[in-house]
């Protein structure tokens, strides 16, 4: 399958929300922040950015809530509460989708860490992704 015409598909947990992402994304990487670890209960994140013109919401709706206001914006399911999306403002030029969304998650492997300093100390990742921050 070439990149332009690579697509792949996700939702929520409940099939309210669905959406189809198409070509490769700009990356796929752990994200250690507060904020994320807040948002989705867990340890860590794993994101997969797309530009915005490179999804397209299929079925429902994305409900956002500005986590940060001016800052950062967060999606998610309104009917099941699942953590979709995560979108840096004022202006969006990459949405962020959680890979566990992903009806295929384990075709899309992190490759970067953003947040390490803010990285909980027990938490092992178990493989040589480089860092950002």
């Amino acid at each position: 399958m070439s990149v332009a015409t690579k697509q792949l598909e996700g939702g929520c947990l409940c099939g309210s929300v669905r959406f189809t992402a198409s070509g490769e994304p700009t990356g796929v990487y752990w994200c250690h922040c507060q904020s994320c670890r807040r948002h989705t209960g867990a340890p860590v994140s794993v994101f997969v950015a797309f530009k915005p013109q490179a999804y397209t919401v299929t079925k429902g709706e994305i409900t956002k809530f500005d986590s940060s206001p001016g800052k950062t914006r967060r999606g998610f399911c309104a009917r099941c509460g699942s953590t979709l999306t995560c979108e840096s403002l004022p202006e969006v030029t990459l949405t962020h989708f959680h890979v566990g969304a992903f009806d295929h998650p384990e075709q899309l492997q992190p490759t970067r860490h953003y947040f390490v300093e803010e990285r909980l100390p027990w938490l092992h990742t178990g493989e040589n992704a480089s860092s950002n921050r």
